[in-house]
Formats: structure tokens, sequence, C-alpha cells
């Protein structure tokens, strides 16, 4: 037995009372250390005794506030010897975590002895009961993400709920995991997966209020160019709430709050009647929107750890593209902006590279072919509606076109948030 003895904090260097020593011995119990009610908390915490036996006339206020310090689960079994307690104090200590008590005028080795044993075999039975409600607790906890998980794969995959079960049981024998812990990563790599797309929306969305600002003031299906500003301001709004609401780490936090601060600033510019010279500015408050938002998109890649998200990023980037692009082509024609037409090769280049790389990804299933044939098929009339700039039939191509490509690419990059690889990345 490792005992540790507390006695009152003035007593004359800690030295054992004369009756105190001879019951332990006669108990035979040898002492591990002596200390004092201030000293109490940092002595367990360095000798790590199995046992305490707090030698008082009467709990004082210290000791209570270490007592305290432990949330009634202290380290190391407690039993007290002091003089006669009132119920409430009696009821104070068992809360406290004090397992037994005996009456300072009693002291003798049988009766030590008995109140230590008795201590001991109570901190052993609390032991075990908090280890097995710890344990029910984690079964219960597990059961609720793998249950989320089944859910997830069901929804995204259409499948089962025992196919979907023996995916979650195959990925956690081939990690040598816990289903649990593989169950919680597929939920956590699905709500990184959705974040991502969310962040990466208000790229698109950024672009798209310039856009729809041109039409506004080229008169170019100007009914349905109103209805789109509102729908994507509530969208851009929508994702930032839904942002905020998850528990980012600081760089995730800082990227959030410039993407907040940045839309406030394009908000308040869109409510104002198009002009030539408001046009210009929105144009300026977009792109700094779309560098938080990529800033913010980034962060949130690096945030989730898993490499499979890149394709998420990849494809919701091309939304934002195909807006850029007819944006800039109409600024270009509208405003003569030689910045703005200067985009248009750039923005092309980048939209054809990323397209190559996501139809030579090795992550595809016939769904996301299907649809990227599709995205081709659409982007090269885009770019004829760029090049046929001019003409009204041209801008209303451009228009038409840019919308189609976004259709897809939302498609897309739900299919690859929703994929196998990715939620099981």
């Amino acid at each position: 037995m490792s005992l540790l003895v507390v006695l009152p904090d003035e007593t004359a260097r800690l030295v054992l009372p004369e009756a105190l020593a001879k019951a332990l011995s006669g108990a035979g119990i040898d002492v591990l250390a002596v200390a004092d009610c201030a000293g109490f908390a940092r002595q367990v915490e360095a000798l790590s005794p199995r046992q305490a036996l707090i030698f008082l006339p009467l709990p004082t206020p210290t000791l209570l506030d270490t007592l305290r310090g432990w949330a009634g689960v202290p380290p190391c079994a407690l039993s007290l010897v002091s003089e006669p307690l009132s119920a409430a104090q009696h009821e104070e200590l068992v809360a406290l975590g004090v397992h037994a008590w005996m009456p300072a005028g009693a002291v003798d080795a049988g009766s030590l002895a008995a109140v230590i044993a008795r201590a001991r075999s109570r901190w052993q039975r609390e032991a075990a009961l908090r280890t097995e409600l710890e344990n029910l607790r984690t079964r219960m906890d597990e059961r609720k993400w793998v249950d989320r998980a089944k859910g997830l794969l069901m929804s995204a995959r259409g499948i089962g709920e025992d196919e979907a079960f023996g995916l979650l049981r195959g990925a956690a024998m081939h990690a040598n995991l816990r289903l649990g812990e593989v169950s919680r990563s597929v939920i956590e790599a699905a709500q990184w997966a959705d974040a991502i797309n969310r962040a990466g929306q208000l790229r698109m969305l950024s672009q798209r209020l310039v856009r729809v600002a041109a039409q506004l003031l080229g008169g170019i299906d100007a009914q349905r160019a109103r209805l789109l500003r509102t729908q994507s301001s509530e969208r851009v709004q929508q994702n930032l709430d839904h942002l905020a609401a998850l528990g980012l780490d600081a760089a995730g936090v800082d990227a959030l709050a410039q993407a907040q601060s940045a839309w406030r600033g394009l908000a308040d510019a869109l409510t104002a009647k198009p002009t030539a010279t408001g046009l210009a500015d929105i144009d300026r408050r977009a792109e700094v929107l779309l560098e938080a938002a990529e800033a913010l998109t980034e962060a949130l890649e690096t945030s989730g750890a898993r490499r499979a998200l890149r394709i998420v990023n990849i494809c919701g980037r091309q939304r934002m593209r195909a807006q850029r692009l007819a944006k800039d082509a109409l600024l270009a024609a509208a405003l003569k902006e030689e910045a703005a037409k200067a985009r248009l090769v750039p923005t092309m280049a980048e939209f054809e590279a990323a397209l190559l790389e996501l139809e030579r990804a090795p992550l595809s299933t016939a769904e996301i072919r299907a649809a990227l044939a599709s995205a081709r098929d659409e982007w090269l009339r885009l770019v004829g509606g760029v090049q046929a700039l001019d003409s009204a039939d041209g801008r209303a191509t451009l228009v038409r076109s840019s919308e189609a490509l976004v259709d897809t690419f939302e498609r897309l990059t739900a299919s690859y948030e929703h994929s196998l690889q990715v939620i099981m990345s």
C-alpha cells in the first residue's frame, strides 16, 4: 500500500502524531509521504499514491478546495480520520470523493486497517463502475456514428443498409480501426466535402452577380436577371451562415471573416441602380469576394486533410470560371474594359486545363463521365458565344451557356462529393 498521509497545515515539520504512527505500524502500513492540505494535490500528482489518509480535526477550506478540484473523482482512494461530523458534512465529503471515515478518538491498528481497506474497496468499485459507464457511452456514441454513416452512404450511393454496413466494416478491418472511428471519419469527410463545395460556390456567385448586373445594364433578359440576382444573394448568405456554424480552425475562422466582410461590401453595391460606373465598382467588390472565397476554400481543403477532397475543389472552381468568362465578356462589351478583355484567354485556358484533368481523373463513374461529356459540349457553345460577342445572339448564348455550365458542374461537384472514394477517403 502506497499511502500518503495528510496532516493539518500547522503541524510542525509534518511529523506523524505518535498514536497515528503506532496504529499504522501495527496495521503493517508503510507511509509513502506526508503532506499538508496546501500541498496535498501536488503530492498526489507527483507520487501517484494508491490511497491518501487525511488526518485532521475537521475538514479545512483548503482541503475542500482541493477535493472540489477533482470534481468528485479523486485520483486515489481517500479516507478521513477526524472529529465527529454533521450529516451535512458527511454528505458533502461523499460527494467530493471521500470513501471512508472514522473518528479520531478510535484510532488503533485494527480500526485503521479496516477504514483503509473500506476506502480501497469503494475506490475500486467506483473505478469499475466508471469504466463500465465510459464503455457504455463509447458504444452508444459509436452506434450513433455508425447509424449516421450508414444513412449517409445509403443516401449518397443509393444502396441498402446491409451493403452500407458492409462498406464500413470492411473499411474498419482494412484500416485496423474501430467501426465507430471509421464511421465518424466518414461523416467528417462528408462534412468537409460539403463545406468545400459551399465555399467554392461563393467564388461562382461572386462572378455571377457581376454578370447579372451587366445583363441588367445591357437589357439582356432583365426579368430573369433580377430573379437570379435575388436568388444568388440569398445563396451567398445561406452558405456563409452554414460555414459559420461549423467548428473551423483558426485559419478557417479568419478566412470566413474575410469572406463575410467582402460579401457585405458587394451586397451594399448591388442595391444601387445599374450604371456603367456602378458596374465597375460591383466588379471590384466581387473580385475581393472571389479572392476571399478562394482563400476560404483552400483553408477548408487543408483543414480536411484528405487528398480526395481536392477533386471537389477543382470541379467546384469550374462553376466560377464559367461565370467569370461570361462576366468579363459582357464587361468588355458594355464598358470596353481592356482588363476584362485581357482575362478572357487566361480564363478559357484555365477552364480547359481543369476540364482535361477531370476527364483524366481515375475518380469516375458512368454518371460522372456523361456529365463531363455534356460539360464539354456546353463549353464549346460558351466559347462560341464569346467569339460572337458583338451580336445579340452571341451575348444571349453566352448567358445561357454559362448558366448551363454552372448547373452541370453543380451536379458534377455533388457527384464527386458523394462518391465512395471521397466519402471513404
